[in-house]
């Protein structure tokens, strides 16, 4: 993963926290490590096989190694070997180069498969992935990922590959299963004549991973620290997707309407070279800066007219709250290991703070709605 992560907040002893600071993104390298360097991550199921449960276990760092079994490590590379079809890809790269360490071999990862993304069938080797022997055209590969022999720089994996989520969390997804990707179809009736979106968001993709389903198990969901490095990957994904629409939609936004030069003057930039190419986050951009004034200033419009608010009431979230505390016992685990589920219990009981509010009226009549204003 290629981010700025912050350990520092876990030197202490609060529970657990995965935070990450700038832009994420992931990276891939050669299938053959640098001369003098050692094999990790991907590398080693092509480099030194032999070695290959000790490999994995000394790229650790040092203070975990003696909690290693090297038994467990073996059980592990043995189910991947068997199930995980990306590991199968990796295999076919070693067994071709034990055939003939001369030959330049590529793998490819294919990013635009035939196959329909709401099957539910496991892909295969042929759908996934293609060894190339020789070389070929790489700008005509899209969204592919192409892995060399050896190569000097490290490639950035686009986020819609299919492979992205089974390439980064091998043990979250055994079978190597399809990540999300732009064409999986929605499956909904329209009722207004096929008009309206057709495919399902990265929102609605990862909200379906995280439900809890008792036919699998809901592995992921029991996978604690885990857990949470997968939440903040798929949050940086989405967030990712929104950013990158609004900056290829500015003429849809209409963001030539707003007055850009004018607004650079006013703090302060008179200089043109200074001035890139301006990127507008328009206000339906949660926490952007126009978000932040339009909801300042309806509040302020409302104060204006009905007055100022009578009650400042701040609703705190309680890990200890007994709906939670039941339904993680049952499951052997922390608060801190569900935080979806901590969030959604808070938001339930914020909402019925509010319908109490404005239909029970505990406080007496509610005389503006929209003074209901979350910080």
């Amino acid at each position: 993963m290629g981010a700025k992560i912050d350990r520092r907040i876990n030197c202490s002893r609060g529970p657990p926290t995965f935070i990450l600071c700038g832009k994420n993104y992931h990276l891939m390298g050669s299938l053959i490590p640098p001369e003098g360097n050692n094999a990790k991550f991907a590398q080693l199921y092509v480099f030194d096989t032999q070695n290959e449960i000790q490999n994995s276990i000394s790229i650790v760092s040092r203070e975990e190694k003696n909690s290693i079994h090297k038994d467990i490590v073996k059980d592990l590379k043995d189910m991947l070997d068997e199930n995980n079809i990306l590991v199968k890809a990796f295999r076919m790269v070693r067994e071709s180069m034990a055939a003939d360490s001369t030959c330049n071999v590529k793998l490819r990862l294919l990013g635009k498969r035939g196959r329909d993304g709401r099957r539910y069938n496991l892909p295969t080797t042929n759908e996934v992935t293609a060894l190339i022997v020789g070389d070929f055209d790489v700008d005509r590969t899209d969204r592919d990922i192409i892995i060399e022999t050896k190569g000097g720089r490290l490639q950035r994996i686009n986020q819609l590959n299919p492979a992205y989520l089974g390439l980064q969390y091998p043990l979250l997804f055994p079978y190597g299963e399809d990540g999300y990707k732009e064409d999986i179809m929605l499956n909904k009736r329209f009722t207004n004549g096929g008009k309206g979106r057709k495919e399902v968001t990265m929102k609605e993709f990862f909200a379906f991973q995280i439900q809890e389903r008792l036919a699998d198990g809901s592995p992921l969901l029991y996978s604690r620290r885990l857990f949470q490095q997968f939440l903040v990957d798929s949050y940086s994904m989405i967030e990712s997707a929104r950013l990158n629409f609004i900056r290829l939609e500015q003429e849809k936004l209409r963001c030539e309407l707003y007055k850009g030069l004018k607004e650079a003057v006013l703090n302060g930039e008179t200089t043109s070279s200074s001035r890139g190419k301006h990127i507008i986050l328009p206000s339906s951009f949660t926490r952007g800066p126009r978000y932040m004034i339009q909801n300042y200033q309806d509040a302020m419009a409302i104060c204006k007219v009905v007055g100022y608010p009578d009650l400042f009431i701040t609703f705190t979230c309680n890990p200890k709250w007994p709906e939670l505390e039941d339904f993680l016992r049952n499951r052997e685990l922390n608060a801190k290991d569900r935080p979806d589920m901590v969030c959604r219990a808070f938001k339930v009981k914020l909402d019925q703070l509010i319908k109490e509010i404005k239909t029970k009226k505990i406080f007496g009549r509610v005389i503006a709605d929209k003074l209901f204003i979350h910080m």
